[in-house]
């Protein structure tokens, strides 16, 4: 992996009206990765994508793609980089051949080469049976991976994927995750944004928090993980009507607070034992033993690490209360 930077940003600002979409944004991804952006609908992911892809001026702070400033060096970027956005941005009323074979003569191709280039892409996405049909009978899956394939028909130094997954079934989705692990493969830098916390734990090497256009938190999915507490203890209640006192038991011994699964049986704790004389598991311990002193059942115990979910409530939770 190269240790040049692909994008780095520095205070990066935008503001429409008295909306500050993207408030101070510092951003640095290392080439060769997927670097995920995660954070709630409005947090600043789409605008701050927009800056770094050339597409909306900055109102403030610094900017750079490969070493090119996003606006001084704007036609350099845009030599190197490609977007896909939330939505289809193909021709529906042509077919999928088509519109690869439209995009990859006005990107300079030949006709023979583009067509060779669209039915290589065809084929590599699963799409040659329905390459003559026309886009707007296409599922959605087909949709995303047809617009990804437009994005990469000149291979890019970095593709920007603003989530790429929204809408789809859970089928489509990993067709899609697929795809993306193998442009990565390939060399291609990607920067991927989501409000998936799932999707940003299966593809990204770093990931960059952002909740009301700032960065709250950055770093592996470990580092994140950890810096929630040790673990977190799942469990499974055998009585629902025990879910209150069980709540009140693990707060008590555990000293955090207790998370409510959509499973009425089901409670969630994260456990820190950083600065703490016990590790993870004699908390946990403790706390099971404190639930069965008090009469509540458990059918089913696991001590784990947090998740992303949990990870991302913890940050915003802090943010909140700051």
């Amino acid at each position: 992996m190269s240790t040049e930077l692909a994008i780095e940003t520095k205070g990066l600002v935008k503001v429409f009206g008295e909306n500050r979409a993207v408030d101070g944004v510092d951003l640095s991804v290392p080439t060769g990765t997927v670097y995920g952006v995660l954070g709630p609908n409005g947090a600043g992911k789409t605008t701050t994508v927009k800056m770094l892809a050339t597409l909306l001026r900055p109102d403030g702070g610094e900017a750079r793609v490969f070493g090119k400033d996003v606006l001084k060096e704007a036609d350099a970027v845009r030599s190197r980089v490609s977007l896909t956005g939330q939505y289809a941005s193909v021709d529906e009323d042509l077919t999928g051949r088509e519109n690869l074979l439209l995009l990859g003569r006005l990107l300079g191709h030949g006709k023979a080469a583009a067509k060779t280039r669209a039915a290589q892409l065809l084929e590599a996405f699963g799409l040659s049976e329905a390459a003559d049909r026309q886009v707007k009978n296409y599922s959605g899956g087909m949709r995303r991976r047809i617009d990804i394939a437009a994005s990469i028909l000149n291979t890019p130094d970095l593709l920007f994927l603003d989530e790429p997954t929204t809408g789809l079934d859970p089928r489509s989705r990993n067709q899609v995750w697929d795809i993306i692990r193998a442009v990565v493969a390939q060399g291609t830098t990607v920067l991927l944004t989501t409000q998936y916390l799932d999707e940003a734990d299966q593809l990204a090497s770093r990931i960059a928090v952002i909740d009301h256009g700032k960065v709250i938190a950055e770093g592996t999915k470990g580092e994140l993980k950890s810096s929630v507490g040790s673990g977190a203890v799942h469990l499974r209640l055998r009585d629902a009507h025990q879910r209150p006192e069980a709540e009140r038991v693990l707060a008590a011994a555990l000293g955090v607070e207790v998370l409510l699964d959509a499973d009425p049986l089901a409670l969630t704790a994260r456990v820190n034992a950083q600065g703490s004389e016990q590790s993870a598991a004699e908390q946990a311990a403790k706390a099971l033993a404190e639930l069965a002193r008090t009469g509540i059942t458990v059918d089913n115990f696991a001590l784990g690490q947090p998740s992303l979910d949990e990870v991302f409530l913890a940050l915003t939770d802090k943010k909140g209360a700051a």
